[in-house]
């Protein structure tokens, strides 16, 4: 007992259940032990009510102790606490109760299929035997000692240390009296050489405003949904087929108040409604997990399973969730697997040791980002990254996750130099572990919650990408089509007398275009260091870079796939986007801009509206080229078909007028025009295209033709019925 106590002092008790508490030491007598090192004097209240004192040991300051017969002590003694400064208070002993895990759920946790991982770790708010406290929980399988710290013990390690559960690594400890909102962090020190850490919760669901990172204690949700139609909608609506065209939003700079962010609820009432009139179908919010620097825009994740705090509370994130939904908007999470930040307060060497990541610094390192990489052949690693998945799926409702730098997950040689990689088990780059987490991330997600969606930012060729597992796919819904975004922005950049001998960049992109469940990204990427915004890497004057942007949204909006549009780019923001700043809005009191804005929402509603852009985005039967071979001029044109109707666009990449320019389409008895970008609405020159439908004579081996009059740097789309 001499050495526990010392132990004890030392913060280096393996143990405290053996020593804390109460214990027989014969049939009829027990002895008891506390550790209250701010007290002045302890008593134990017996079961009759009487207060009796305890005594201090000496030998070890802050020990109180004393005998007792066994059943004159209640289950769950309380004790009396006089501190040395302050008021008298009572205390229910936290080493009086039994384990609160169950060992199903330490069993799950060690197979990597504990699927509600939020529920048994963490903190969590209970009633045990009718006394209300807070239950803990956390993993750090090679820690000598774990404690439970926050402001009602003084972040004192000593306090509270914890139990550990077995073999599993689990330790857990439930403490009487505390409750919601309550500041934790876990202190733990390390079995090798005694190093002592303060972390965060890897499981918290709230934490405090950076740069203070201690967790918050957070009851149950009674949040009130009402979404349910939408999700019942969701799980059966078939996405293959439906229109989806995504806002992608920093929401810390999409709009500010007063120098500040908007709150979760700010953001409902002014994002939702912006978002819905322009006619996007969903709103994609770089990572809100929660982050330590501003300067990452959430993508260094140190809280998997928090909304961050900057905008508010997870009910609050909630109610913005909820809101989009009775608007018809669905909310996808940028979402963070393939690398976390080396902060010490988070999950680095979180119990002392490589425990998240892996040890070898071939394996753990990302080089570029100077973050660490996930163990995803550890069961409980894969558990954790699954169950923050789920996390955001279920108890935040949201409809699916995209997935950042998988390309960074699956090649084991990914940005190292030579030598600096190892092979994988049968020599290759392959990294088979993450293969393999990838695979049971998307089955587990998407067999749970039906039409929820899994999106992969996959910048590579890997094969089947979003293709099941069972045909050697790795099971997304979809990904993003990053040779498409790359080709074309190429494509754009060429001053226009140069974009004859640059046309198989329009062209060669269908070569692949249906081997994937693709979407268009026209994303933040493609904004930030020193890339410029999308209308300034357009060339020629003022007028030919407004034109060239609305000739590339027209290509993007009537292209097979899936539309990603990061904010600003719908009105033609013209500086490159910064985190530190709002969007420039004030732009959009001048004439181009809010032609931009206009041409933007016409082309929203043109998609969800007319079926061809849509039902067929993954089928090569939805797509069809008109005329591919009219490098000269600069010029493609193709049709989009549905079971409804065909509409035909036609594209001129010139800032020359083509007058008179034939095209080729099938046998039609009335045609309709759509969307012409020159129109003065959306800021063009109004040019007359003069259609002229020609029934009689065949061209680009069709049946019929028309004839028009091309306006510079313009996409016309026409139905044809």
């Amino acid at each position: 007992m001499t050495l526990d106590l010392q132990a004890l002092l030392e913060a280096r008790l393996h143990d405290p259940f053996a020593l804390l508490g109460r214990h027989p030491i014969s049939q009829k007598q027990g002895r008891f032990h506390t550790f209250q090192p701010q007290a002045r004097q302890v008593w134990l209240l017996m079961a009759d009510g009487q207060a009796t004192p305890l005594s201090p040991d000496v030998r070890f300051p802050g020990v109180f102790h004393g005998e007792f017969p066994l059943d004159g002590l209640p289950d769950h003694p309380t004790l009396r606490i006089e501190p040395r400064s302050g008021a008298t208070y009572e205390i229910v002993d936290p080493y009086s109760f039994a384990p609160t895990l169950g060992d199903m759920d330490l069993y799950l946790f060690g197979e990597g299929k504990h699927y509600e991982l939020w529920k048994m770790m963490g903190a969590h708010p209970a009633t045990i035997d009718q006394i209300d406290g807070v239950r803990f929980a956390v993993w750090a399988p090679n820690a000598e000692r774990v404690s439970v710290v926050g402001d009602f013990n003084n972040w004192d390690g000593r306090r509270h240390p914890m139990r550990v559960r077995g073999s599993s690594g689990v330790w857990e400890l439930f403490i009487p009296g505390l409750k919601g909102e309550d500041l934790y962090k876990f202190e733990i020190r390390n079995r090798a050489n005694g190093s002592i850490s303060v972390r965060t919760d890897p499981m918290g669901r709230h934490f405090e405003h950076r740069p203070k990172t201690a967790a918050k204690v957070t009851p149950p949700s009674a949040f009130p949904w009402t979404d349910e139609a939408w999700l019942s909608a969701r799980t059966h609506r078939n996405w293959f087929t439906a229109p989806m065209n995504i806002y992608e939003v920093h929401l810390g700079s999409w709009r500010m108040q007063e120098g500040r962010f908007l709150s979760y609820t700010e953001a409902a009432d002014q994002l939702i409604p912006y978002v819905q009139e322009r006619g996007f179908t969903h709103i994609e919010l770089l990572p809100i997990t929660e982050h330590p620097f501003d300067g990452s825009w959430g993508y260094q994740t140190t809280g998997y399973f928090a909304p961050t705090s900057r905008f508010g509370t997870p009910d609050e994130f909630r109610y913005f969730v909820n809101r989009a939904h009775e608007a018809g908007i669905g909310i996808i999470l940028d979402w963070v697997p393939a690398h976390f930040p080396r902060d010490e307060f988070a999950l680095a060497k979180f119990d002392g040791t490589a425990l998240y990541e892996h040890e070898d610094p071939r394996r753990g390192e990302h080089r570029d980002w100077g973050t660490l990489i996930f163990n995803y052949g550890r069961n409980e690693v894969r558990n954790f990254l699954i169950a923050s998945a789920l996390y955001w799926i279920e108890e935040m409702h949201l409809d699916g996750l995209r997935v950042d730098a998988v390309a960074s997950m699956l090649y084991l040689d990914y940005s190292r130099n030579h030598g600096d990689w190892l092979p994988n088990a049968y020599g290759g780059r392959e990294n088979l572990e993450a293969i393999d987490f990838l695979r049971q991330l998307n089955h587990v997600t998407q067999s749970r919650n039906p039409g929820a969606l899994v999106m992969a930012e996959e910048s590579t060729a890997w094969p089947l990408v979003s293709r099941p597992p069972e045909v050697g796919g790795l099971g997304f819904s979809l990904k993003w089509n990053m040779g498409w975004m790359n080709d074309t922005l190429r494509y754009f950049q060429e001053d226009p007398i140069n974009r004859q001998y640059h046309h198989n960049n329009l062209t060669f992109g269908l070569l692949y275009c249906f081997t994937e469940n693709f979407i268009l990204p026209l994303s933040h990427d493609e904004v930030v260091h020193g890339k410029g915004s999308l209308l300034n890497k357009m060339p020629g004057d003022e007028w030919q870079r407004f034109a060239n942007l609305r000739l590339l949204l027209a290509y993007q909006y009537t292209y097979p796939g899936k539309k990603l549009l990061f904010m600003g780019n719908e009105f033609g923001q013209g500086n490159e986007w910064s985190h530190e700043r709002p969007l420039d809005w004030w732009v959009c009191q001048y004439a181009f801009h809010q032609g931009i804005d206009r041409l933007t929402t016409t082309l929203s509603h043109c998609y969800r509206n007319e079926s061809a852009l849509h039902e067929r985005d993954f089928e090569g039967s939805g797509f069809e080229w008109n005329d591919c071979n009219d490098r000269q001029n600069s010029i493609i044109s193709y049709l989009r078909h549905s079971e409804e109707s065909t509409l035909l666009t036609i594209l001129n990449f010139t800032p020359v007028v083509r007058q008179d320019y034939r095209i080729g389409i099938p046998m039609a008895s009335r045609m309709e025009l759509i969307v012409n970008t020159d129109d003065e609405t959306f800021g063009g020159s109004g040019h007359d295209i003069a259609l002229r439908h020609n029934n009689q004579i065949p061209s680009h081996g069709k049946a019929s033709s028309i004839d028009i009059n091309l306006p510079a740097l313009s996409a016309i789309i026409i139905k044809i019925r």
